[in-house]
């Protein structure tokens, strides 16, 4: 198995729960919290460390397989742009040493934040969106975020989605790192639709 495709689910499963909470005003409580548990991982012993555990992704691997699957159901447009705005801000992320810098910085102050609360307090999720907020969303054109407008406009909705984008940046620069490429969508699909069915049978 490729690690690669460990990390693609997890900016596909960054995307979906974008989506769901934008929708539904709630998603996936376990995959959430793997996905924005997943930035503070920063010195893993493994790929599949950074989500706990392989289980903690079926969302995006089903993602993928859904996505790729051209004998699959039609594919969810919003979700494509979702998964290329983030591709496309980790690209405008690397090109920026500062922005980098400044991300890993406020980064280790939040795992300082975690010696003394839970990674669920409702201070950890503040300070993942206004890092989103301050560092990564100035790179690049906002992403725009369709939904409900009575979920949006809760503040605390505001948060996790925010979070969830800083997640699922961190999966696509965790993506580059381990050989992914924008284009491997397009030109390799076969070959990574195959590797998310492997994972999904694993863990399934």
């Amino acid at each position: 198995m490729s690690d690669a495709i460990i990390a693609l689910a997890g900016v596909c499963q960054a995307a979906k729960l974008v989506q769901d909470i934008s929708r539904k005003g709630t998603c996936d409580e376990q995959a959430f919290e793997a996905s924005i548990s997943s930035i503070c991982v920063t010195e893993p012993d493994n790929t599949q460390q950074i989500f706990g555990q392989l289980a903690n992704l079926r969302i995006g691997l089903s993602i993928i397989d859904n996505q790729l699957n051209s004998s699959g159901p039609a594919k969810d447009a919003e979700l494509t742009r979702y998964i290329a705005s983030l591709l496309g801000l980790e690209r405008k992320l690397a090109k920026q040493p500062q922005a980098l810098q400044d991300l890993g910085t406020r980064i280790s102050h939040i795992q300082r934040q975690l010696g003394h609360v839970e990674f669920s307090h409702q201070q950890i999720l503040k300070s993942l969106a206004s890092t989103y907020i301050d560092v990564v969303s100035p790179l690049a054109p906002k992403i725009q975020v369709a939904g409900n407008p009575s979920h949006l406009s809760q503040p605390n909705n505001q948060e996790k989605v925010r979070a969830l984008l800083l997640a699922g940046v961190r999966a696509a620069v965790l993506w580059r790192q381990l050989g992914g490429q924008r284009r491997q969508i397009l030109f390799k699909r076969k070959y990574l639709l195959q590797q998310a069915k492997s994972v999904l049978q694993t863990i399934n």
